[in-house]
């Protein structure tokens, strides 16, 4: 059985998700709850297995080892420590990670 991992979502990537939701209702409602729907789902799935993913470019400049999924045109941005994975933030894919 794989190790199970606990998903813990920070301020700054609620604060994205808000965003991103807010910005895709200005022209839907129904396809901004889809879409953050869709997002989480990918999201809590980290909970095993999350080290299967990308670590990102932005490691070079930050001596970090952050990993990446996508969804869309938006990079979820997170980074394992121990049994947990903690989701940094959730940006567009054309941005690279402001720290």
């Amino acid at each position: 059985m794989a190790k199970k991992y606990k998903v813990n979502i920070t301020f700054n990537a609620k604060t994205d998700l808000e965003h991103i939701f807010f910005y895709i209702a200005e022209d839907s409602i129904n396809n901004a709850k889809k879409f953050i729907l869709e997002l989480e789902e990918k999201i809590y799935r980290l909970d095993t297995m999350p080290e299967r993913f990308a670590l990102i470019p932005e490691n070079i400049f930050f001596g970090t080892d952050y990993r990446q999924i996508t969804h869309n045109k938006y990079r979820v941005i997170y980074k394992i420590s121990g049994n947990s994975v903690f989701i940094m933030r959730v940006i567009h894919g054309a941005k690279l990670l402001d720290l």
